[in-house]
């Protein structure tokens, strides 16, 4: 798989599923400036006879270098181009362009291997055709920018805003949980600086795995406990109450389906309804249930023994199995579609916003 081969076998598509054409609105070897000599980027992406966009293809065989970064960056830098992709077809590296006063600055906004590129669909949006038309590629990375900033500050900080936080605690309620409190806002911070990481990093580790199968390829459900279909504004309940969305693969839906619950996962506020969002080609917040009670794993009583779920070793003591009520468990008639956000662990609206939102991002 040599340059050529990548781009005819791997890139064509990969374009395509970001709906730039050749030649309607993509142009092969343009020419840039550079250095004082005349090079070609491999394709050129056009609007209004304006390239807005340049990826640069390596061979399969090659691995990107620190190199292939600065030979794209300074492509974008001469030809005022917003936006990068660097890209062997096995790892496909996101680029902005960035002007701050006088202060011209190309940053990474994405590292994602093939892969993982289902599961890192913001940042892929973001350099859709339609997107960067709309100017709607910037709202999406700017928010990744800004969860970034946020990540180094909290990284920085840490000490000192956990100090704050159990000074403000014990102020408000009490001196003698002081110490308790600096020691659960430093876990706090913790576990926030890693759902930061999970949304703009590559790995996507530190989110909490959906169990169901996905480890051994995905298992076929004994039953199933959805009562049936059920469109969002008939769900009964207050407004504000407490909904929990979490994200499952398709291989977690037997879990779901046969269990009438979910697991195995970290709580921490408490909640009435469990809402589920689920990722791949599906995209959309698709079922709904209310919440029994939250209990151990070996408490559950479940469908079939831990171990054809998950590696019940691998299995933290803190992570606990949701039951649902009986006959509460629907299929959303009107599922809620991705737009920009998505939780790639625990997340929590409100009954109210999923009964109205339009899309994900106006309930997370």
């Amino acid at each position: 798989m040599d340059e050529a081969n990548t781009k005819a076998a791997v890139l064509r598509d990969f374009l395509d599923l970001l709906d730039w054409q050749i030649p309607q609105n993509t142009q092969l070897e343009y020419s840039v400036e550079a250095f004082g000599q005349t090079y070609k980027v491999d394709y050129a992406l056009i609007l209004d006879g304006t390239p807005v966009a340049f990826l640069e293809a390596k061979g399969a065989d090659t691995a990107l270098t620190d190199d292939h970064e600065d030979q794209l960056s300074s492509y974008m830098t001469n030809k005022n181009v917003t936006y990068g992709i660097l890209t062997n077809g096995k790892q496909y590296q996101f680029f902005q362009r960035r002007v701050d006063a006088s202060n011209v600055d190309v940053q990474k906004v994405g590292d994602v291997s093939l892969e993982d590129l289902p599961n890192r669909l913001a940042v892929l949006k973001a350099y859709e055709k339609d997107a960067i038309e709309s100017g709607e590629s910037g709202k999406i990375l700017g928010r990744i920018n800004e969860l970034r900033e946020a990540r180094q500050t909290l990284e920085a900080n840490k000490d000192e805003l956990a100090v704050e936080l159990s000074d403000t605690l014990a102020n408000e309620i009490s001196g003698a949980i002081s110490s308790l409190a600096e020691t659960q806002a430093k876990e706090m911070i913790d576990r926030l600086v890693k759902d930061i990481e999970s949304e703009i990093d590559t790995d996507g580790e530190g989110t909490d795995d959906p169990i169901g199968g996905s480890s051994s390829g995905g298992i076929e459900p004994t039953g199933s406990r959805i009562v049936g279909q059920i469109k969002r504004e008939e769900i009964e309940g207050d407004d504000d109450a407490q909904v929990a969305v979490f994200p499952t693969k398709k291989s977690g839906l037997p879990f779901l389906k046969e269990n009438n619950a979910w697991g195995f996962v970290r709580v921490g506020s408490e909640f009435e309804y469990v809402a589920m969002y689920v990722t791949g080609d599906v995209r959309q917040v698709k079922y709904f249930a209310t919440v029994k009670d939250i209990v151990p794993p070996e408490e559950a009583e479940l469908s079939r023994p831990i171990e054809e779920y998950a590696d019940g070793a691998k299995i933290a003591d803190d992570k606990m199995v949701i039951r649902f009520e009986p006959e509460s468990l629907y299929e959303l008639n009107d599922p809620v579609p991705y737009e920009t956000k998505y939780p790639q662990g625990l997340r929590y609206t409100t009954l109210g916003a999923l009964r109205s939102a339009e899309t994900t991002d106006d309930m997370l």
